[in-house]
């Protein structure tokens, strides 16, 4: 029997354990939760892009790991746009921000074109709404504000933001002063102690000026769902130069034009939509302080937080938005991956999982998930990615169904678009899109893209040029010591399968009892006659035969490439084409001829 130390400090039968999850669904999922760090109740989560740029690889992982979250706990997911920088914003970044999402399977529950209880859903819209707060930091007021489906009135004494009118040649003028002698360009805060009837007249009266909330003289250290205490070395709002001269971090919340800036609105909006986790990189980390202080100011319950690493380069450079060779639709389009491959491949990047293997489903990802992230940054190669657009080109073939007949059009199109060259040649008497299907579900696992296809395949395509494989003439009679006459001699022993019994299953039996017959006549040949040395010589000599027939087969029928296994390839390209190469192979097979470049091309 053994024990297992739960959290209450106590030891229990790991039977217990067992008997009680199976007894009872709700008290193993509760267990499950408690140990991967999943919140007991759903989640709400969000992912808030702003169309300045499109989706790439850094923010599906966002959008990924905050839809994982929800949906493992039976929690929403929801979609924010902000939207708030007019200036920098791509004309069609939004719309495609909604294409690459839902072609990733991540459909949101709440926002832009779905709706929901705590719209409007893009920052643009709730210009209003951020504003109102900004006046509660600002000032004593009672503002009746909406949240959800009811009215909130706040009556706040805060004094945590205050009006700044310095003009932008001010500040600039400050800025370089403190920075030509070295010193923190900090804010020196000659608007913190205007008092509020000025304050109000002057805004007032019209007077351009900016909100800035005004930070603490240090922010507290927090909990991080991944890092754990986060600021053991407190961070300072302000810092000391020039004896005693300080310079204050005081962020702007609201611009001059009444737009709010990042920190405002990501902060009122998550608290007014009831965001309960926010799941964003490490670059985020060292904001979070001072959002955690507004929803302090504001008196409100803040999300949990959880930070990942960033996504880096080989030279250790963090992706980028605007690096056009990581936009999605270079994926999408440019590369033809798979949505469900893709999202599989970032999911692992600086997630750690339990499961047995890495490849896995959108719905697998969610039953797997927690919140077992790796900390620091992860380097990003793609020799993964294209391991599992195999792989899941894989699962296409074996299910079947509309993702497979997708994948078929893909091939299909391109082998179309390149047999129309050929003319009336090799091909124009099949079913092309039919021709196409066998193929790829007998060698699904190796595709990657339509033309690495095709070009992997192309002796199921044309008529093969096998002496091409036959520029470097040698001496040698042998293949892996087997005689080349003996192996076309018995290659020809194919033609015996009739017609209405050529499929991958018969072409496979019969390739094994020629082997096997083969190799037993080798053996009656030899002088070996202990019994114990026989059997060691019919078994080297059948493992020979069979390497060696192979080799000679995938010469002779697909001109040595690679491909499916070649049983199945002779199914696939009919009696008649494979009996047709296999006659002239042996016409061409004279001594010395082949062995080379067969052992060669098929070691």
């Amino acid at each position: 029997m053994s024990f297992v130390l739960h959290s209450t400090r106590r030891w229990i039968c790991t039977s217990c354990v067992a008997r009680f999850s199976t007894r009872s669904n709700d008290y193993g999922n509760a267990y499950r939760k408690l140990k991967l760090k999943l919140p007991r109740e759903p989640a709400r989560t969000r992912f808030a892009p702003s169309p300045t740029g499109y989706l790439h690889l850094g923010s599906l992982r966002t959008a990924l790991f905050n839809y994982l979250l929800a949906k493992c706990t039976g929690g929403q997911f929801l979609l924010r746009i902000e939207d708030t920088d007019k200036n920098r914003t791509v004309p069609d970044a939004e719309k495609r921000i909604f294409q690459d999402l839902r072609w990733a399977g991540l459909q949101w529950d709440e926002g832009p074109q779905v709706g929901g209880p705590y719209g409007p859903y893009r920052q643009s819209e709730r210009t209003e709404i951020y504003r109102k707060h900004a006046d509660i930091l600002v000032r004593v007021c009672r503002v009746d504000l909406k949240a959800g489906s009811g009215t909130q009135t706040y009556l706040l004494q805060t004094g945590h933001a205050y009006r700044c009118f310095c003009s932008a040649e001010r500040l600039d003028k400050l800025a370089k002063s403190k920075g030509s002698l070295g010193l923190p360009t900090g804010y020196d805060r000659a608007c913190a102690n205007i008092s509020e009837g000025e304050s109000e007249d002057r805004a007032s009266r019209g007077e351009s000026h900016v909100v800035r909330l005004r930070v603490p003289n240090k922010y507290p250290k927090f909990d991080d769902l991944v890092y754990g205490a986060v600021g053991g070395k407190v961070k300072y709002g302000r810092t000391f130069v020039n004896i005693g001269e300080p310079a204050y971090e005081d962020p702007i919340l609201l611009k001059s034009d009444g737009q709010p800036t990042y920190n405002l609105a990501n902060v009122v909006d998550d608290h007014h939509m009831e965001i309960t986790h926010v799941i964003r990189a490490t670059e985020w980390l060292s904001t979070t302080p001072k959002h955690l202080f507004m929803y302090e100011a504001f008196g409100w319950q803040p999300p949990a937080f959880a930070h990942v690493g960033l996504l880096q380069d080989r030279n250790g450079q963090k992706l980028s938005k605007r690096n056009f060779d990581l936009d999605l639709s270079t994926f999408r389009q440019d590369l033809g991956i798979f949505p469900e491959a893709l999202v599989n491949y970032v999911a692992l990047l600086g997630w750690s999982h339990n499961v047995s293997k890495d490849i896995m489903t959108l719905g697998q990802l969610v039953e797997s998930f927690d919140l077992k992230f790796t900390k620091g940054n992860t380097i990003v190669t793609f020799e993964k990615l294209w391991f599992l657009q195999k792989a899941h080109a894989k699962l296409r073939a074996e299910k079947g169904g509309e993702k497979f007949e997708e994948l078929v059009d893909r091939v299909y199109l391109f082998a179309h678009d390149n047999l129309a060259a050929l003319g009336d040649g090799f091909g124009n008497w099949k079913n092309l899109r039919d021709y196409v299907s066998a193929i790829l579900r007998a060698d699904s696992e190796n595709f990657t893209t339509a033309e690495s296809f095709w070009e992997r395949n192309s002796y199921f395509f044309a008529p093969i040029v096998i002496g091409h494989y036959l520029a470097r003439r040698g001496e040698g009679t042998m293949i892996h010591s087997v005689p080349v006459h003996d192996l076309v001699r018995c290659a020809r022993q194919i033609e015996f399968i009739p017609p209405e019994s050529w499929n991958s299953s018969t072409i496979k039996d019969r390739i094994s009892e020629i082997v096997a017959t083969s190799s037993e006549a080798k053996c009656l040949e030899s002088n070996e006659q202990e019994e114990g040395k026989c059997s060691k010589l019919l078994k080297r000599t059948q493992k020979e035969w069979n390497i060696a027939f192979h080799h000679y087969l995938r010469w002779a029928i697909a001109e040595g490439k690679q491909g499916p296994a070649i049983g199945e390839a002779m199914a696939i390209l009919g009696r008649d084409i494979s009996l047709e190469r296999i006659r002239e192979a042996a016409a061409l097979a004279s001594p010395g001829v082949v062995s080379q470049e067969v052992e060669t091309k098929n070691a």
